[in-house]
């Protein structure tokens, strides 16, 4: 689910956007005004075109509305798309987009319509935590609303922990305690990559150890080169030292390599169980677990969150059409049926989730001990997150003194937020 693109609309692109944009009228629950009929849907996951439409059952019920999707799997014709639509009378009545900088653009921009009403009452009903609204905030109003989420937990091998004698971890002094412990044992606590998934430890250091040091990076006012990052990644340097991550360069697929032991633990998102079932695990293989923060004195343990949005152009037709779709969207009814067509966690605490084990985990996250934060590829600015990823992956392929990547960050950093003033 990644969310951040450059756009570069090609004179191709613009033709078949064109075409595209012709067929995306009212259609039959088209009209100002109108909350009942068939609501145009696009979407850049066109794999998911089945589940979005086998929701149709219920949101018919429900609130007399079913979805005419139409998938993209090309997110630049996509993104070029929609952005032509909103220079027309026939932008889509909903349509999923990017949380972050790619939302805040078009919010700006007046393109997407308001939700803060449906955000009032979807918190005050205990349908999604005030933290998620947050992500969705902007100038005190709310835009879109969450089209699904995922937590960044860490999966576990299970047979690796049992045969060591390792239990889940509940603080950080237990985490390194039980990489110890299998490296002694001669199992490797931790995957890592050099490319793009490279990120991940980066955030939970920083936000764990102080959640204010972390949204001072999404604003500029934190440096990457400040002392207190450069604690933080001479935390992972030793953790890199003492051989506790996963060769950098394999080509093996991390689920595989989990599952044949190569590796004890994997931090990724929710959605990740679907890869490991992909490959023949099951919950008696694999467990999962919110990963302590290093600051033990912290209140709530951070937990980084990705969530992509279901938008409504503000210029629509099917404007009301789409955000009645959208209210329906948060309840009780449409996550469980969203949840059991498609899977992962729910936003919403009260809807029913298929996996036991994802239900569990799910809960306890949106529960009093946790405070989520967006996902470090949704929080930075896009050029300084494609500069990070490759840093990071750099120093997890090479590890040694910090500084070095860090200033490289910090340059893409101080030319970005230069050009903000």
């Amino acid at each position: 689910m990644i969310s951040r693109r450059k756009i570069a609309i090609t004179i191709t692109g613009l033709v078949v956007a064109g075409a595209a944009l012709a067929g995306c009228s009212g259609g039959s629950g088209g009209g100002d005004g109108e909350t009942t009929g068939t609501l145009n849907f696009y979407t850049d996951k066109a794999a998911w075109k089945p589940d979005f439409e086998s929701l149709n059952e219920t949101s018919g019920t429900d609130v007399d509305i079913t979805l005419k999707t139409t998938g993209y799997s090309d997110a630049n014709q996509y993104d070029a798309f929609i952005k032509q639509s909103f220079r027309t009378n026939k932008s889509p009545g909903l349509f999923t987009w990017h949380t972050g900088e790619s939302l805040k653009e078009l919010v700006d921009e007046g393109l997407i319509a308001e939700t803060s009403d449906i955000w009032t009452k979807a918190v005050d009903e205990g349908w999604v935590s005030e933290d998620l609204r947050e992500s969705y905030t902007f100038d005190d109003k709310q835009y879109c609303v969450p089209m699904n989420i995922a937590y960044w937990i860490m999966f576990y091998n299970k047979a690796a922990f049992a045969d060591n004698g390792v239990e889940v971890p509940t603080t950080w002094d237990e985490l390194n305690d039980a990489a110890a412990t299998l490296k002694d044992a001669g199992v490797t606590p931790f995957y890592q990559t050099s490319t793009l998934f490279t990120f991940q430890w980066f955030q939970h250091l920083v936000a764990s150890t102080d959640p204010e040091l972390y949204e001072g990076l999404t604003t500029g006012e934190v440096k990457y080169t400040d002392p207190e990052i450069v604690d933080v990644m001479n935390i992972w340097l030793e953790e890199h030292e003492n051989g506790w991550f996963s060769d950098a360069g394999s080509s093996t697929d991390p689920a595989v390599a989990l599952k044949q032991g190569d590796f004890a633990m994997i931090n990724f998102g929710t959605f990740y169980a679907g890869n490991l079932a992909g490959v023949g695990m099951s919950t008696d293989d694999y467990g999962m677990f919110a990963i302590p923060a290093v600051n033990d004195g912290l209140d709530k343990t951070p937990v980084a969150v990705e969530s992509g949005p279901l938008c409504v152009a503000e210029s629509s037709s099917q404007k009301d059409l789409g955000l009645a779709y959208s209210e329906w969207w948060m309840s009780e009814s449409a996550q469980t049926a969203w949840n059991a067509a498609h899977g992962d966690v729910a936003f919403n605490p009260k809807a029913e989730v298929a996996d036991p084990a994802l239900a569990e985990i799910g809960t306890a996250i949106a529960g009093e001990d946790y405070q989520l934060y967006d996902r470090f590829f949704e929080a930075m600015p896009t050029e300084i997150v494609t500069t990070a990823i490759e840093q990071f992956g750099a120093f997890n392929a090479n590890p040694g003194d910090p500084m070095p990547f860090l200033e490289k960050i910090q340059g893409t950093a101080d030319k970005y937020w230069a050009e903000q003033e």
